[in-house]
């Protein structure tokens, strides 16, 4: 069911949710000219709201998808990925038969090895394969939220480590590698970042774990850290927590890199699959204070799961139960 924007300014802009828990498609956006302050504002809320938000057969320049990414925040310059020369903040993700895909065939939130993660990624389709190459989208909303109350006041106040592992073995033995490794490890020098964290728009508890860059939970021996953290990691593939996106030439998705992870199949190789990505720049990390509370004023999720068998009479009778009622 198709759902507008509360402000008249926007009213034109229909936000449409795709899954129970993340996703929506936006129409009625033309990211070719500028948007108001209440489109602006319309798109804030629904990336918040949603998590990830797609925008279809949107012909834009890269200047325009920056400007689209500003209107979240300030964009940031990832230090490992490919940039542009002249637009260092756009990476481009060429991959193909002479480049095969790499990295992106895992569950994980981007960039959590810096001390304040990026707060989104837009991502802009340019050439897409004839079959396969679509990204999956995961809520750690929904994730967290699905936890038991006994494993979420487990989780509680912990901490976990993470590093830029996936890249450390780009750099060789030479002096000239080992002199830039150092240098990048006192830029990014390697965070503690709470387990589960919490949304600074919404409020609501984010489960802030990824296989990509977490390295161990604080406190825990080895073992017990691997466990937990294998436990945490597979939440993520849960179906009813997950969001498919299927690209078309000219299709933008936006995902709030707080509240999710992403997992972009390679399915599609050898065939071409170029992207355009801006990321928008985050805030420090923050976790729950205090002692465990259950979360406040969060309702069941929409999976179905621990709903009552419905009575014979509401539905139809089962083969065995013929001639019992």
């Amino acid at each position: 069911m198709d759902t507008h924007v509360s402000s008249e300014a926007a009213a034109h802009i229909k936000v449409t949710p795709i899954n129970g828990n993340i996703g929506a498609e936006i129409s009625g956006v033309d990211l070719r000219r500028a948007l108001s302050p209440a489109e602006a504002a319309a798109m804030r809320a629904a990336l918040v709201k949603h998590e990830v938000i797609v925008l279809r057969d949107q012909d834009i320049t890269l200047d325009q998808q920056m400007e689209f990414g500003r209107l979240f925040g300030d964009l940031s310059i990832h230090p490992f990925s490919p940039n542009l020369d002249d637009k260092r903040e756009v990476i481009v993700l060429d991959y193909g038969k002479d480049n095969p895909p790499h990295l992106t065939d895992q569950w994980h939130a981007d960039e959590t090895f810096r001390g304040a993660p990026p707060l989104g990624t837009i991502l802009r389709a340019r050439v897409v394969p004839e079959v396969g190459g679509d990204t999956l989208f995961s809520s750690m909303t929904a994730a967290y939220t699905g936890l038991s109350e006994r494993m979420k006041a487990y989780i509680h106040g912990l901490e976990a480590l993470h590093d830029f592992k996936p890249w450390r073995p780009l750099f060789t033995s030479a002096e000239a590698h080992q002199k830039k490794l150092r240098e990048i490890e006192a830029q990014f020098p390697n965070p503690w970042h709470p387990v589960v964290r919490v949304h600074p728009v919404s409020g609501r508890r984010i489960l802030n774990v990824n296989a990509q860059f977490c390295v161990r939970i604080k406190g825990l021996k080895d073992d017990e850290s691997s466990m937990i953290l294998q436990y945490l990691y597979s939440r993520a593939a849960i179906p009813e927590y997950q969001l498919r996106v299927k690209w078309q030439p000219h299709t933008i998705v936006m995902w709030d890199n707080r509240a999710v992870q992403h997992y972009a199949p390679h399915d599609y190789y050898p065939q071409r699959r170029t992207m355009e990505r801006v990321t928008v720049a985050g805030d420090p990390v923050v976790g729950v204070e205090g002692a465990y509370t259950p979360e406040e004023g969060v309702g069941p999720l929409p999976d179905g799961k621990g709903a009552k068998i419905a009575p014979p009479g509401k539905r139809p009778i089962r083969e065995f139960e013929r001639g019992l009622y």
